[in-house]
């Protein structure tokens, strides 16, 4: 294996994170000088996307600030060493917490982005958790600024006026204060520190030191924060200049360049000509067409030949030609498990196929977990990340139990790709067992003529959308309008265990026989009395049908300790004073099947009802 070397540098790997819509697309954007953001749906980045910066590029935009600061963004009397910069993107979104986990697990260095304005947000310190937990260096971005385009930082504050400098310093140092406030257990990456970019600080910044990046003194110990703005460039030749510095000063034995391939797969994509393909970032070695790969799969290990190896221009965004780095072309990549090594055998390394394969085996997989025993819906995505991501509604979501009454999306099956005809005939088997599961959640695909329809014939209900927290928001009215529905259903089967009493013989004004209603007064001693209730002594005596606790005013509920004058549909033969009088008391009818409806339909409070009611009213 040829030795590695300071002289022969690969490209540093970047990733930048932060809360959502604090700008990091749109800063990515402003150095490709291009405009994915406003394409993206909802202006929301949903998939990882990586962009390549080659040295040019880099040299291009850092402009007049390399020249005056050779020795800070590289080696004295030598011109930027590595061969370009790599930048994953991810998304801001809660749901899309495991790919901000991938992204910050491939990078060396990381942006994090701040809004100034907003200050720390959640998302922000999740991401800042993520990189201190795996020891990625990172950099602050502080997102807001006044226009003075294109210009370093340093200048463009020399051009704003008193008030507004006053203003970023005490803004500036509310977000140090803040980060420097939160949790100290957590000691500090012992990998050199990340690079942050932003007009909002990033929460994960979070028990850290931090300082501004023209005062900071020991880039080692304390996070750079380099004040950028997006929309107007100023800031971002100093970004690129700490990035670039960083890597090559401090990094340089993380960033070497080696033979032996370490690749990991971003995303597996079905696309139209090609079948599924892979996304991967190659960090480091040499990948070729024909060469033999091992991934993991859903079902053990994949082993596979790289057909094709495609690779996007430089500068445009790799979710369009492919997700990240390099899209392999190859046979059997379907089942293949994003966020897993993309292994290869190397001549010089005592590593045989078996063991590889040993290797994948060992990964762990996100589906295992998530699936719910063969009983859910059908979830679709364009991605296994996205679709990643939409289990993860599962758990990302709480709120989603209380507001529905049922348990969070529970899922029987996935796949990605478009919806065809056979995902619509898997989704239908659960009219058998559960027929409001009959349902499939698809994010980011389409639905193909033949999927629609089946889904028709089926009666099979298809959720579509392109921002996949709206597919939460349509299925959680879906099943709340579904629950209305079995509740209005079950209203005469639900029963709630009561306990009655007749207030006195006195109060009772119509005793029924001959088809005539039953009307006395009762009072409730135990449980719930509700209209529509069935009543029994030692017999069925009638099911109710109104109770007034006041004349003229009509209720249908009456709780333990309230008295109401009761109407009761009796059965024909029941009549007051002969087969029941006042020293009965008076049960609701509860069966088996009005408790087991009560448990799944009516959780507010029904288990309570139930159990909280002596056992003999349970007849």
């Amino acid at each position: 294996m040829a030795a590695r070397t300071p002289d022969r540098l690969r490209s540093p790997i970047c990733c930048i994170m932060g809360h959502v819509d604090t700008g990091k697309t749109k800063l990515l954007d402003n150095i490709r000088r291009t405009n994915v953001q406003d394409g993206e749906a909802g202006g929301i980045t949903q998939q990882i996307g990586a962009s390549f910066f080659p040295n040019e590029t880099l040299c291009d935009r850092m402009g007049s600030l390399l020249a005056k600061n050779k020795a800070t963004a590289r080696e004295p009397g030598v011109a930027v060493r590595v061969p370009g910069l790599l930048i994953i993107d991810t998304p801001g979104h809660e749901s899309f917490s495991n790919l901000r986990s991938r992204g910050s697990s491939l990078c060396d260095i990381a942006i994090l982005v701040i809004d100034i304005m907003h200050g720390l947000e959640p998302q922000t310190i999740e991401s800042m958790n993520m990189l201190r937990a795996k020891q990625t260096p990172f950099v602050d971005r502080l997102y807001g600024w006044s226009e003075a385009k294109d210009r370093p930082f340093i200048e463009a504050i020399e051009e704003q006026d008193d008030g507004v400098k006053r203003e970023f310093e005490s803004r500036a140092s509310a977000i140090l204060l803040s980060i420097a406030e939160q949790d100290q257990t957590q000691s500090l990456p012992t990998s050199p520190p990340v690079v942050h970019s932003s007009a909002s600080l990033s929460a994960a910044l979070q028990g850290l030191n931090a300082q501004l990046y023209y005062r900071n003194k020991d880039p080692r110990e304390y996070i750079s924060l380099v004040p950028t703005s997006a929309h107007t460039g100023e800031g971002v030749a100093d970004i690129l200049m700490n990035l670039v510095g960083m890597t090559q000063k401090m990094f340089v034995d993380r960033i070497m360049w080696t033979p032996m391939v370490q690749c990991t797969v971003l995303e597996v994509k079905v696309i139209e000509g090609l079948g599924a393909t892979a996304d991967v970032i190659l960090a480091n070695g040499t990948l070729k067409r024909g060469d033999r790969i091992v991934m993991c799969g859903f079902g053990g290990p994949v082993v596979t030949r790289v057909r094709d190896l495609l690779t996007p221009r430089p500068l445009r965004e790799l979710r369009i030609d492919g997700a990240a780095g390099i899209k392999i072309c190859a046979n059997h990549l379907e089942n293949v498990v994003a966020g897993s090594a993309c292994l290869v055998p190397f001549k010089d390394v005592p590593y045989d196929l078996e063991a590889l394969k040993q290797d994948a085996t060992g990964a762990s997989s996100f589906l295992s977990s998530s699936l719910n025993g063969g009983l859910g819906v059908y979830a679709m995505a364009s991605t296994l990340g996205s679709l990643e991501a939409r289990l993860g509604l599962r758990t990302a979501h709480p709120e989603y139990r209380t507001q529905c009454g049922f348990s969070p999306i529970p899922v029987s099956a996935v796949n990605i790709g478009p919806i065809h005809k056979k995902d619509v005939i898997k989704a239908s088997i659960m009219h058998e067992f559960k027929p409001e599961y009959a349902t499939i959640l698809a994010f980011d695909v389409p639905l193909t003529k033949e999927g629609e329809l089946q889904a028709k014939e089926s009666q099979v209900k298809v959720f579509t959308a392109e921002i996949i927290y709206h597919l939460f928001d349509q299925f959680t009215k879906y099943m709340a309008d579904v629950r209305l529905e079995q509740q209005a259903k079950a209203a005469t089967t639900a029963v709630y265990p009561a306990i009655c009493k007749v207030s006195s013989p006195d109060h009772v004004w119509c005793r029924g026989g001959g088809g005539d209603p039953i009307l006395l007064g009762l009072a409730v001693q135990e449980g719930t009395l509700k209209k529509g209730t069935p009543l029994c002594a030692y017999l069925d005596i009638g099911r109710v049908v109104s109770m007034e606790p006041e004349k003229g005013k009509q209720v249908d509920v009456l709780k333990a300790g309230k008295s109401a004058a009761v109407k009761i549909d009796a059965v024909t033969s029941i009549q007051y004073g002969r087969q029941f009088d006042h020293t009965y008391p008076l049960y609701a009818r509860v069966t088996r099947r009005s408790i087991d409806a009560i448990k799944e339909l009516f959780k507010e409070g029904g288990r309570a009802g139930v159990n909280g009611v002596s056992s003999h009213s349970l007849l």
